[in-house]
This record gives structure tokens, sequence and C-alpha cells, in this order.
């Protein structure tokens, strides 16, 4: 075993003054390490966040694309109803007049019995 060697004030401040550089030279190593780190973690997440935006922007794009193909397949739901409708009215209108003819014919042919009755006394 090494006898014994009182450190006199100089050498404990070169000692202390050697073990901050280690401790600096330490960690200057691991901060450029976390730094080049670093610099690929923000890469990452700004190409995260890039792939986030865009497919945030796609179901946008769907979004809108899938409203305008409602938009349109309502407005053929529409006319569709619209012209069954307008159908429908023309087919009561035919009936109606239809439903006329034939009353006025039986009226004319009630009429003209009535009048050979009368002819007849």
């Amino acid at each position: 075993m090494a006898p014994y060697k009182p450190q006199n004030f100089g050498d404990r401040l070169n000692t202390a003054a050697s073990a901050k550089k280690a401790a600096l030279e330490k960690f200057e190593a691991k901060s450029a390490a976390l730094a080049t780190v670093s610099v690929e973690k923000q890469a990452e997440r700004m190409a995260a966040a890039a792939a986030r935006e865009a497919r945030a922007a796609e179901r946008e794009l769907a979004k809108q694309a899938k409203a305008l193909q409602d938009a349109q397949a309502k407005a053929e739901r529409q006319a569709a109803q619209a012209e069954a409708k307008l159908a429908e009215e023309a087919r009561l209108l035919a009936e109606s007049a239809q439903e006329a003819n034939l009353e006025i014919e039986r009226k004319a042919a009630r009429d003209a019995r009535y009048a050979a009755r009368k002819a007849r006394k």
C-alpha cells in the first residue's frame, strides 16, 4: 500500500480542476451525441406531422367528395320524385277527364231516352 501523502492546497485545486474538466468533456460528448439524436428525432417528428397533415387533407378531400356525391344523389332522387309526382298528377287528370267524358255520355244517353219517351207520348 502506498504511503499516505498529504496534499497541499494547490494539489487539491489541480485535482478539482481536472475533475471538472473531465466532467465537462464527458457532458460535451454526451450533448453532441444527444444533439444528433435530437436532430434525428426532430426530423422524425416533422415527417410524422407532415404525414398526419397529408392524411387529414386526404380525409377532408374524401369528405368533400362524398358530400358532393350525396348532394348529386339527393338531387337525382328529388328529380325522380318530382317526375313521379308529375306523372301521377297527369294520370289522375286523365282519369278525371275520362270520368267527366263518361258522365257526359251517360247524361246524353239518359237525355236521349227521356226525349224518346216524351216523343212516344
